[in-house]
């Protein structure tokens, strides 16, 4: 995969992170037919969602929404469009739903921007921001959907990346030395996670934290499994990502660049770079253990 659409697909994971609107799988391969699951995580407030209309940039080809119980479903050039049939049937604000479409990716690799109307019953958000440069959407409130369109190869290269959500990393207090990193990962073809980087400090491990006795212990671990189509969770108190010798506090509100190794059954290793949000959390979320 050349350095560009490394970069490209690695900015894929901070969307799926913490996006609001979601695309369940957002890599497509060049040409290829795509169905995907248009994912929406809230309401407006604290208002129920009632309608989303979707819009597809130019080069995509044969679309059409799939139809969704309990919501009438429309289709015209561009954009797709679900409407609740009744109110019993709109999103209440913080349930989660998911609407699938069908579609033939464009012929040209790059990123597609996809763009989404959420209206509720009170107000509207509309997913809509596109960084000027790049595929960075750090600081954007309402970004857009990203859907990495890739040619045969790297789309071939990038299926073995898991899904990562959830992630972020434990801030730190002056003096501190180190702290934690945590997430949720899903890979779609058996692969390990057998290392990590990040310039925020000198070192970085994957790590597990398990009672022996009466005893919790810590011990690197040279590789981590992830079986196919399972969650695997790092999380304080288990396998979690041990960042030591850092380089400055990590504070709230700023992120870490991390880069993420992964390789599959054939050997083949792969990169993905992930920025995770820093999360102040008190000793008890570490599940009592101080880094």
């Amino acid at each position: 995969m050349n350095k560009h659409l490394f970069a490209f697909v690695a900015a894929l994971a901070p969307l799926m992170v913490g996006a609001h609107a979601s695309l369940e799988t957002p890599i497509a391969e060049t040409g290829a037919a795509y169905q995907g699951v248009l994912r929406i995580g809230h309401g407006c407030d604290a208002s129920p969602t009632t309608a989303l209309a979707m819009r597809l940039p130019a080069g995509f080809e044969g679309a059409r929404a799939l139809p969704k119980p309990g919501w009438t479903v429309d289709t015209k050039p561009g954009v797709l469009s679900w409407t609740a049939a009744s109110k019993d049937a709109a999103l209440q604000p913080t349930q989660r739903g998911e609407f699938a479409f069908a579609v033939t990716a464009p012929r040209a690799a790059g990123p597609a921007w996809i763009k989404v109307l959420q209206t509720c019953e009170k107000g509207a958000q509309d997913w809509a921001d596109v960084p000027a440069a790049g595929t960075s959407v750090a600081g954007m409130k309402t970004p857009a959907m990203l859907l990495a369109v890739l040619a045969p190869r790297e789309f071939a290269m990038a299926k073995m990346l898991p899904r990562v959500e959830g992630g972020w990393v434990r801030g730190t207090v002056p003096g501190q030395s180190g702290t934690g990193a945590f997430m949720r990962l899903t890979a779609s073809e058996p692969v390990q996670l057998v290392g990590v980087t990040t310039p925020a400090a000198g070192t970085a491990e994957v790590h597990e934290m398990k009672m022996e006795g009466d005893v919790m212990r810590m011990r690197a671990m040279p590789k981590l499994d992830l079986p196919a189509g399972q969650v695997v969770e790092l999380k304080p108190g288990g396998y979690h990502l041990m960042l030591t010798d850092l380089k400055q506090p990590l504070q709230k509100d700023t992120t870490v660049p991390l880069t993420l190794v992964f390789r599959n059954a054939r050997g083949l290793e792969s990169r993905m770079d992930v920025s995770l949000p820093v999360q102040m959390l008190g000793p008890d979320a570490m599940g009592g253990h101080k880094h």
